[in-house]
């Protein structure tokens, strides 16, 4: 009886529990705040869901409690046979009906609403000048970090996505090496990146995100990569359309902008001489770099998507990015050892500040 007892508390303290803590989800990371037109569709999917089988364990439970308080051997005896419904049409319809109306009730709103989010027709439209129309985002997932394409606007830039509100975003999504998934939890449910095949949805953002608590939406890998898979992620500045387009013009500004080998300052030489065969930092990525572009480094949120954005932390992982993201590919031709492994401590320093120092914000 104890133990009943028992069992029946926790699960009050569970269900407690699941209601208060559904409220402390952060507005830039939790899906039960959405900031986004699909975010909120698909919460009220969730709702709906959760209603209906909520519905349904209550129903079933209340009919279980009646019938063992009613029909208990206590009350009517021990010598008692209820009587049998087996072969009853009445009730075969009804526990047949009934579901099946549930189901539907679910499957419809699902259904097209799926085929809904997964309509990118507006992608391909132009205007007069034969312009295309809608913003579309190229997005490719790399170990272990995002590069995002704006092949309308001509840039390139990685781990920091830049949007405006009130407006469709395209995404187009695929993979350089392994499976991987996009998922902004606060805008919009997540989507497989794959090596084989092109996926394509879309998301709207209707706050700009500059009052969140670290001024951006965090996004995720969604799909498990590799060993430092929980450490893939991206942040999401959402800006008003007046102030993307600024960006957009201050992105394209940085054409052609290089590192000089041959500069008296040590952090810019040390750049052009050990990084930037791997890293752009101009706005259109030119040279097809494989590594991060970073033009905009100096106006992260991060360092590697998840250290703190100062020059101690990036210090740390130009010396050993290994120790931080294992399997990450910032390594020499052997994989055995950090490509700046043969840099001073002074040239280091000097190659945090001048990297801290790209920027087109400030």
């Amino acid at each position: 009886m104890m133990k009943g007892l028992k069992k029946w508390r926790l699960f009050s303290l569970l269900a407690v529990m699941m209601v208060f803590l559904s409220g402390c989800g952060e507005d830039y990371l939790s899906t039960l705040k959405p900031s986004g037109e699909v975010g909120k569709q698909q919460l009220n999917l969730l709702l709906l869901t959760t209603v209906i089988m909520t519905l349904v364990v209550v129903i079933v439970s209340v009919i279980y409690l009646i019938a063992f308080l009613k029909y208990r051997r206590s009350r009517v005896g021990e010598n008692v046979i209820p009587k049998q419904v087996e072969g009853s049409h009445t009730l075969e319809v009804i526990w047949t009906v009934i579901p099946i109306i549930l189901l539907l009730i679910i499957a419809v709103p699902v259904v097209t609403t799926t085929y809904k989010f997964a309509d990118v027709a507006a992608m391909d439209e132009v205007d007069e000048e034969g312009n295309k129309t809608a913003l579309t985002i190229n997005v490719t997932a790399k170990l272990y970090w995002w590069e995002f394409e704006y092949p309308n606007q001509g840039i390139i830039t990685a781990q920091e996505l830049v949007v405006p509100t009130g407006e469709k975003v395209y995404f187009n999504l695929k993979a350089a090496d392994v499976k991987h998934s996009f998922w902004i939890p606060a805008v919009g449910g997540k989507m497989d990146t794959n090596v084989e095949n092109l996926n394509k949805f879309y998301l709207v953002f209707d706050k700009e995100s500059k009052d969140l608590k670290d001024g951006v939406f965090y996004g995720k890998c969604a799909e498990l990569c590799g060993p430092s898979h929980a450490l893939m992620d991206f942040k999401v500045k959402a800006l008003s359309p007046d102030a993307f387009d600024a960006w957009v013009d201050a992105m394209k500004a940085t054409e052609g902008q290089t590192a000089d080998k041959a500069s008296s300052d040590l952090g810019e030489a040390t750049f052009a001489n050990s990084c930037l065969g791997c890293h752009a930092i101009s706005g259109s990525g030119a040279g097809g770099t494989p590594g991060p572009n970073l033009t905009t480094f100096g106006d992260r949120n991060r360092v590697a998507g998840f250290l703190e954005h100062n020059e101690e932390n990036l210090q740390a992982w130009i010396k050993n990015p290994e120790e931080f993201k294992p399997g990450n590919l910032m390594m020499n031709a052997e994989g055995t050892a950090p490509i700046y492994g043969d840099l001073s401590d002074e040239e280091i320093e000097a190659l945090a500040t001048y990297i801290m120092g790209l920027s087109v914000e400030k």
